[in-house]
């Protein structure tokens, strides 16, 4: 790390003349239009396979947008996006992003095809202050909400009326061919339409170290956390990480792809090996040559952007490859997507379809510390032992400017695998299915989500049924449910100089 700086620091000139640029949330009230933009073909897609964008580099795309080519309505939410990222004050400035919210939700959980947690109103609000300072950005966003305190997979206070986080808190130094970053974002690594394997946003907010190392066409990425720590029935307290190293490549075309692995490592007093941060070395075979203990994944994303634009995503947690052994019967451990992307130039409409699954002990590892769980979600996926298949559509409604819907259909299908659960014993591996095991329970998705946008205020909401059969994995049990939420919130930003 010190080496890391010194370098930085002593950069060319030439090398920290740009101005850093904050990243874009993904929750900022713009990502569905922007997604939808991107989807229809009308908006450069400025990071595939990348999120979150940088404001400047959606920017740069959203400035290039053709007004002859959308609806009136897509431009009218262009120029409002582009007003909401546009920067007012150059040189050392501070801006304040200020908002507030009130919901109503049949459940708490964020994901509602998975939905959990009592139904509930709740309400929220935050501040979130960016300071400019050349080369460095620095963010600080914390927030409280209400619902934080019903939802299952929140692993802070809820004997509290009003829980809260740090939504996004990080500072990043920005060079021409570098970037350095320290501090809570949530990424996602793939495909935009599906959550990462490995690295997502599943999991609420880990600190983290990042790197990147090159240019618009080729890149190394590399991020390295430490995971919350677990203690054994012996009292022992494992120290836990994990480590991604990715080459990312967009050569001149319609071509997007990129190779990735990742390592997990644990241990009773454990620290973080140096040599596992090494960018331009193989985790795994890192982990041959010094006999250190390490659950190692490899993977991939490509996409190739067209009328009909095409992606898919793989990751490898374990294959067999002999059998001669007992250990050998393992079933294989992997995660697979594939989709498409197209338009309905008829309707101004785009369309997403994508089939994805996760095997049954994929995540789990004969070490039960060695998994990628952050505070009890996953760090790409936070299910396993599952297939779904999804079908989304997304238009912006006349007469208004800014009404995006997005109906979809979706079918799960669930077996009682889980990554949560402890490796099972070589014994068992002759009976166990690679995928779905035990009593498969399949849910039928049939939703309309929506948002508005005007001024100041942001109205989001979706509302569907969920057709369950063989519910809670019980043999023959049927369940309907109704499932919806909606969310007013209210934003306002001010900017000015840093003396």
């Amino acid at each position: 790390m010190r080496t890391t700086f010194l370098l930085l620091l002593l950069a060319p000139a030439g090398a920290v003349a740009q101005e850093a640029s904050p990243y874009v949330p993904l929750s900022w009230w713009g990502t569905p239009f922007v997604e939808h933009l991107i989807a229809r073909g009308r908006l450069a897609d400025p990071t595939p396979l990348t999120r979150p964008f940088r404001a400047a580099d959606l920017l740069r795309a959203l400035d290039a947008v053709d007004s002859t080519a959308v609806t009136s309505a897509e431009w009218a939410v262009v120029r409002r996006m582009r007003a909401d990222l546009t920067r007012t004050e150059r040189g050392p400035a501070a801006r304040i992003d200020a908002h507030a919210g009130v919901a109503a939700s049949s459940h708490a959980r964020r994901d509602p095809l998975r939905e959990a947690g009592p139904g509930h109103a709740t309400f929220s609000g935050g501040a979130a202050l960016t300071l400019y300072f050349g080369p460095a950005v620095i963010v600080t966003h914390p927030y409280f909400d209400t619902r934080l305190k019903w939802d299952p997979d929140w692993y802070g206070k809820k004997d509290r009326i009003v829980a809260g986080k740090a939504s996004e808190a990080y500072i990043s130094a920005q060079f021409r061919f570098a970037e350095l970053f320290f501090g809570i974002l949530d990424r996602n690594w793939g495909p935009s339409p599906v959550q990462g394997l490995l690295l997502s946003d599943s999991p609420y907010g880990p600190d983290h170290l990042s790197i990147s190392i090159g240019t618009g066409g080729l890149r190394l990425d590399g991020f390295a956390t430490q995971l919350n720590s677990l203690t054994d029935t012996a009292g022992l307290v494992h120290n836990r990480y994990m480590i991604l190293h990715r080459l990312w490549v967009r050569p001149p075309g319609r071509w997007t792809f990129d190779l990735w692995e990742g390592s997990v490592l644990s241990g009773v007093g454990r620290q973080l090996e140096p040599w596992y941060l090494n960018l331009v070395n193989v985790g795994y075979i890192t982990q041959v040559n010094t006999g250190t203990n390490v659950n190692s994944f490899l993977g991939f994303d490509v996409q190739r952007k067209a009328a009909l634009t095409v992606f898919a995503q793989g990751m490898l947690d374990d294959i067999q490859i002999d059998r001669k052994t007992a250990a050998d019967q393992k079933p294989s451990s992997y995660g697979l997507t594939l989709g498409a992307q197209g338009t309905l130039p008829r309707f101004s409409a785009a369309w997403t379809f994508f089939y994805t699954r996760v095997t049954n002990l994929t995540y789990r590892n004969e070490d039960n510390f060695q998994t990628p769980i952050y505070f009890g979600l996953g760090t790409g996926r936070n299910f396993s032992d599952y297939d779904q298949a999804t079908l989304r559509a997304s238009f912006m409604a006349p007469p208004s400017p800014s009404i995006l819907l997005m109906p979809e259909v979706t079918l799960l299908r669930q077996g009682e695998g889980d990554l949560h659960l402890p490796h099972p014993p070589v014994s068992a591996y002759p009976s166990m299915p690679t995928i779905f095991s035990g009593v498969v329970t399949r849910t039928l998705r049939l939703a309309l989500a929506g948002r508005v946008a005007r001024g100041r205020w942001t109205v989001s909401g979706d509302g569907g049924v969920h057709l369950i059969s063989n519910a809670g994995h019980v043999t023959g049990a049927s369940k309907t449910r109704w499932v919806g939420s909606v969310q007013l919130e209210w934003r306002t930003k001010k900017e000015g100089r840093i003396p």
